[in-house]
């Protein structure tokens, strides 16, 4: 009788696990069919080429991070079910850190409402959520993303950045107790324990505060207030989905910084004929910073303090924001070897009458 007993207990306790994670298999099987794996520019060190997108409507819409992902013509998605597809860039907004792009010859996909999702309770502190993404590219074609539970940790505004530079997005996010922010989940979603949508996981960014790395989440009903000119603009996300799939949403921009404002490195590019032309040093000029930190002719800086610089422009707005006196940190690609060069920016010179 004794032995019986245990036994029945013994399956009672096997039991008792597997049908606690039913539910969450089930969920997952959904959440990950109105996923999408998104390759694009990139495929050297800290600079991945991969990441992760909600699909947000049947025919092909998908919401992303605005990354250097996109900065290219061959941007592909793959399906859950393992289907290859062209994908282009709709918009992107970089105030909510956000992006639109729109897959190619598809329909009927299962997909998550925005407008919807942004209209339900927010999660708090101490809600139990589920975050899926391509995080390290362990998915490529038909196998699913990668699961992982958390906690909302906390609800908040936080100054986020990376290297001496402030992230785009600057409203509230869902601080996660879960280590979700990792190479290829950005873009990726953040749900309830139901599967329902709760925000995109963002990028891998430091808190500016303590310097440690922060898993969040932007809200999918998150709203940020820009100011442009005299004006303050609201952006909200269902906003910029909604606007962007019927061609109408207009991206916001900041104010420009005033001509001769940031620091002085002394490097001169290579003409900027292009959109984007990579950032390859034509000329370093005698005694500049460049100079006496080693910089040289045909190196291509590839990071600043830890930012990938994709082109020209982006070297160049990025120094807006730094001082005079700044140490920054680049890496630059020479031959087929990244070498790192420490600069301290100076004065711009004045010009000569």
């Amino acid at each position: 009788m004794r032995r019986v007993t245990f036994a029945l207990i013994g399956c009672l306790a096997l039991a008792a696990p597997a049908a606690a994670q039913a539910p969450f298999h089930d969920v997952s099987k959904q959440v990950n069919r109105k996923l999408v794996k998104v390759f694009g520019s990139g495929g050297f060190r800290g600079l991945v080429a991969y990441g992760t997108g909600i699909v947000v409507s049947p025919d092909g819409y998908v919401l992303t991070a605005a990354s250097h992902l996109l900065d290219t013509p061959d941007l592909r998605v793959h399906l859950s079910d393992g289907r290859r597809c062209q994908a282009k860039v709709v918009v992107i907004e970089p105030e909510l850190d956000a992006a639109l792009i729109k897959i190619e010859k598809v329909e009927d996909l299962p997909f998550f409402d925005v407008p919807a999702a942004a209209k339900a309770p927010r999660a708090k502190p101490g809600d139990w959520v589920l975050a899926f993404s391509n995080q390290f590219e362990i998915a490529t074609r038909d196998e699913p993303m990668s699961v992982q539970r958390g906690v909302i940790a906390a609800y908040a505004k936080l100054p986020l950045q990376r290297g001496v530079f402030e992230a785009p997005y600057q409203g509230d996010v869902y601080v996660l107790d879960a280590i979700t922010n990792n190479p290829g989940a950005a873009g990726g979603a953040l749900t309830t324990r139901g599967g329902e949508l709760l925000g995109v996981i963002g990028k891998e960014l430091r808190n500016s505060l303590s310097n440690t790395w922060v898993n969040y989440a932007v809200p999918i009903a998150a709203r940020v207030d820009v100011r442009q000119g005299e004006q303050v603009v609201s952006v909200s996300l269902p906003e910029f989905v909604e606007k962007g799939m019927r061609g109408e949403y207009k991206p916001t921009s900041k104010e420009k910084k005033e001509e001769g404002q940031g620091g002085y490195t002394g490097i001169v590019f290579v003409p900027n004929v292009v959109e984007r032309t990579p950032p390859y040093v034509e000329e370093v000029m005698a005694d500049s910073p460049a100079a006496k930190a080693g910089v040289k002719v045909d190196d291509l800086v590839v990071y600043l303090d830890g930012e990938p610089v994709v082109s020209i422009a982006a070297f160049k707005e990025m120094i807006l924001k730094t001082r005079p006196g700044t140490v920054v940190k680049l890496e630059v690609r020479r031959g087929d070897k990244l070498v790192p060069v420490e600069l301290t920016l100076a004065e711009l010179p004045k010009a000569k009458k």
